[in-house]
């Protein structure tokens, strides 16, 4: 009877090895089938679109079925790596479709990365940050290692069940093919018959050698600009003695004017303001650019407008960066304006400024904020276009000047939306302390997506708010404020396929200034109607120096 107890015992680890076994091939097919028709964009991203049947696997089971047994090993293991690797950039694709509007560039893209985990880090602190770093080399060890072992699993059990395996390719490959001819689709634009991984490697592929030829292509186009020999004396004439401000407000996209569920609080912004104006003496011309870039990643966009080219990735900015390329700043700097950024976000040294031609840099230290810290966007833009009027635009017995203003108080989380306050109190900014909530900087993201946006509707409508209360304060006859959008929000924030049109406006007082772009074709009023005028932001540059000046000679181009 004892001898019998102990064997049952020791029989019993035996019973559960097959189901264990079982539970792990089935946990190994599953995350194979999911590798391999994963939808790569977040708006995809839902149960039904895991309903298809991969040729990948179809053909690599027939692969393995008629491989040496010698070799089967090595070619389960070399394709398990490069479908893990190709997993790692699906997720890659997913993230960025979710907040910059695009898929990952595997060749252009790793400085952004960096760039997003500084973002985190002045929203949630160095713990997150470092979290965040943590999770993802974790996450992507991860996925190399369990996607190429369950590919080998997988392998192994075809081979030792070479029968069911020939009988199930035979069954399943005219299935794939006749879903394939039909166009059958459970998600509308998701065939049941998936090709989606080896599609996926063979943009990969191409991929790569096309982003190095375009990098090389753009190089090269950097040296002919039409202005390059326009003398300085002839740079601007129209403008003499115009204070000419370019204030960028972040994500301020064309959906934030036309989508329902964003533009209230933003058009009564806008109409409110044009009124204001109005009553002032001002009026208004506005039209739409199409940006670069969505999502993020401002300072792209801020290269293509002062540029003239499009820049959409940071190799396109580094090389633009080394290049001696005309830009607005130093088109004014040579026609004898004092050139001035003002950089609420920036924290530390900003090399760029040499480049556009930029003579003095308020960075963050610079303009003196003593309100809360609120991480990246902490200082309000009523203090910002204060801190510009004290120490640039309200000079006396000074030359005319250009300014370009980066506005952030539109930047995501939107941990402090405060009401225009009056001028005269908004001193070194403690006032600020008394307003902010006192919440976490990133609360908002835990109360939901209607939540989310109002934040972002209702920060756009204080930056427009802000500049047209600035102009009414500060503005007079010789200012020229143009006013625009960076790029649109991210596609969590205002939905999927919102494109990459940005609001711009013209400001002032100069009916001279005015008739010269009539012929642009703009709206009047700070509010663009859905048919005004389109230009990709690349254009403004030289489509400005020419309405404004002599225009390129002919020995330019």
């Amino acid at each position: 009877m004892v001898l019998r107890r102990r064997a049952d015992t020791e029989t019993e680890p035996a019973r559960w090895r097959p189901i264990a076994a079982r539970l792990v091939t089935v946990m190994a097919a599953l995350l194979v089938l999911t590798a391999l028709v994963a939808p790569d964009s977040i708006t995809d991203l839902v149960p039904a679109a895991f309903l298809r049947l991969p040729v990948e696997a179809l053909v690599g089971v027939a692969v393995l079925l008629v491989l040496p047994a010698r070799a089967r090993r090595a070619v389960a293991l070399v394709g398990g790596a490069v479908l893990g690797l190709l997993t790692v950039l699906k997720i890659l694709d997913i993230g960025f479709s979710a907040v910059l509007a695009r898929p990952f560039d595997p060749v252009l893209d790793w400085a952004l990365l960096d760039d997003g985990l500084g973002f985190l880090g002045s929203s949630t602190g160095p713990a997150g940050e470092v979290a965040a770093v943590a999770a993802a080399i974790g996450v992507t060890i991860a996925v190399l290692v369990l996607v190429t072992l369950a590919v080998a699993r997988l392998a192994r059990v075809t081979v030792r069940h070479p029968r069911p395996a020939t009988r199930a390719v035979a069954v399943l490959t005219p299935v794939w093919m006749a879903c394939a001819v039909l166009g059958a689709q459970v998600v509308p634009g998701v065939p049941v018959a998936s090709a989606a991984a080896a599609i996926a490697a063979e943009q990969r592929a191409v991929q790569v050698p096309t982003s190095l030829l375009d990098q090389q292509e753009f190089t090269a186009a950097l040296t002919a600009d039409p202005f390059r020999d326009v003398p300085a004396d002839q740079l601007l004439t129209a403008l003499r003695g115009k204070d000419v401000v370019l204030a960028f407000v972040e994500s301020y996209g064309r959906s934030a004017i036309e989508r329902p569920e964003l533009a209230g609080p933003v058009t009564a912004a806008l109409d409110a303001g044009s009124a204001q104006l109005a009553s002032a003496g001002f009026a208004a011309r506005s039209g739409f650019l199409t940006s670069p870039v969505a999502g993020g990643s401002s300072w792209l966009a801020h290269a293509t407008m002062l540029s003239g080219m499009r820049i959409a990735n940071q190799a396109r900015h580094d090389a633009l960066m080394a290049s001696d390329r005309l830009t607005l700043v130093s088109a004014f700097a040579e026609a004898d304006w004092r050139t001035a950024a003002v950089m609420p976000g920036t924290t530390g040294e900003w090399p760029e400024a040499r480049f556009y031609g930029h003579q003095r840099v308020y960075d963050f230290p610079a303009l003196g904020y003593r309100g809360p810290d609120l991480g990246w966007a902490s200082v309000p833009d009523q203090y910002t276009m204060s801190a510009f009027e004290r120490a640039e635009h309200g000079q006396p017995e000074r030359p005319p000047v250009f300014a370009e203003i980066a506005l952030a108080s539109s930047h995501a989380p939107w941990p402090l939306i405060p009401p225009v306050i009056g001028w005269d109190q908004v001193g070194d900014g403690s006032i600020f302390q008394t307003l902010a909530t006192g919440e976490p900087r990133d609360a908002v993201w835990a109360k939901g997506t209607e939540a989310v946006r109002s934040a972002y509707s209702r920060s756009i409508a204080y930056s427009l708010g802000t500049l047209t209360s600035w102009v009414q304060n500060s503005g007079d006859d010789d200012l020229v404020l143009i006013v625009l959008g960076d790029h649109q929000a991210a596609p969590m924030i205002i939905g999927p396929d919102a494109g990459y049109d940005v609001p711009i406006s013209i400001i002032t007082r100069d009916r001279g200034v005015l008739d010269r772009v009539d012929g642009w074709g703009w709206d009047d009023g700070l509010r663009p109607n859905p048919q005004a005028p389109v230009w990709p932001m690349e254009d403004f540059r030289d489509r400005f120096l020419t309405t404004f000046g002599p225009g390129p000679t002919p020995e330019s181009h």
